[in-house]
């Protein structure tokens, strides 16, 4: 049976709270979490052992950011991927899996163990003004990133695309749909890339909407809840362990980090909550687990 639990979550930047706060990435070897805000068109990092914060800004929205193996950073700018240099703030194209006229935006993002940059887009729901639009067809995809800026789409139709996550022991890829409200779970060949197998992990629950997650060392899969204001634990057979309240309406994604990946930092949004927003709604929290999570990868390009 499935257990509600009580974490508790600081605010780690004070009274900063971001617009869509999203893709929290950990590398261990710099000590830094990275992660960015969409709507504002921000990459963020901050130094988690002296607290010191760094920001870079897009003119368009951004949804992710991740190392390179080779130095720098690759960014997932609305339209396109780029790599970022961080000390001079030049950024320099790299691919586009779709064009600016497809009509859509990339969203989630993640590296998975070889190396290799999964990104996937939705139809675009932000105007130039940052006011949202509405989402009415599941034109999204899901595409892999070789190293060497291959390109191949592995999914199609796809609503809001959200959690990219790789169980190695399970040979797993966990990939979910917002819209549809629904975690599917791939057969994942490491060697390959390749996936198989689509199936539903988990269906939709009454708290909120699945958004971005990370896996434990145990192989269980933390979700953010969008709309649901809390974290769904889920074992590797679909069951729920546990659901973990969070003080923010909307968290966004989650992952784990320090020297032995059990602070779990978690993003969230306070776009559109207007004065129902609280007082943590946007804010990145922190909290301390019982269970290590698994390493980050850089992206090997």
């Amino acid at each position: 049976m499935s257990r509600l639990e009580s974490i508790s979550f600081d605010s780690v930047l004070a009274k900063k709270h971001f617009e869509l706060g999203e893709g929290p990435f950990y590398d261990g070897a710099t000590r830094a979490l990275y992660w960015v805000d969409i709507i504002a068109g921000e990459v963020w990092s901050l130094k988690t052992d002296s607290g010191e914060t760094r920001t870079w800004g897009f003119d368009e929205p951004v949804s992710a950011v991740v190392p390179r193996q080779s130095g720098g950073l690759l960014v997932a700018l609305a339209n396109g991927l780029v790599f970022l240099d961080p000390e001079t703030g030049k950024h320099t194209p790299f691919v586009a899996p779709e064009g600016k006229d497809s009509g859509n935006r990339s969203n989630e993002a993640r590296v998975d163990p070889q190396g290799r940059f999964w990104l996937g887009t939705m139809q675009n729901n932000i105007g130039s003004a940052g006011e949202d639009l509405p989402i009415t067809r599941s034109q999204g995809a899901l595409y892999r990133v070789m190293p060497d800026g291959g390109v191949t789409r592995m999914e199609k139709n796809i609503g809001i695309s959200n959690t990219l996550c790789w169980d190695e022991a399970r040979e797993r890829l966990y990939f979910a749909d917002t819209r549809a409200g629904v975690i599917y779970v791939y057969d994942w060949d490491g060697a390959t890339g390749e996936i198989a197998n689509r199936r539903v992990f988990a269906g939709p629950h009454e708290r909120g909407f699945p958004d971005g997650s990370a896996l434990d060392a145990e192989g269980h899969l933390w979700n953010a809840r969008w709309g649901g204001s809390c974290l769904i634990r889920y074992a590797p057979d679909g069951r729920i362990d546990r659901v973990i309240d969070v003080p923010v309406q909307q968290p966004t994604s989650c992952v784990f980090a320090g020297d032995d990946l059990k602070t779990l930092y978690v993003t969230s949004a306070r776009a559109g909550l207007g004065n129902t927003a609280n007082e943590f709604d946007g804010a990145l929290l922190r909290a301390s687990a019982d269970v290590p999570g698994q390493a980050c990868t850089a992206f090997a390009g």
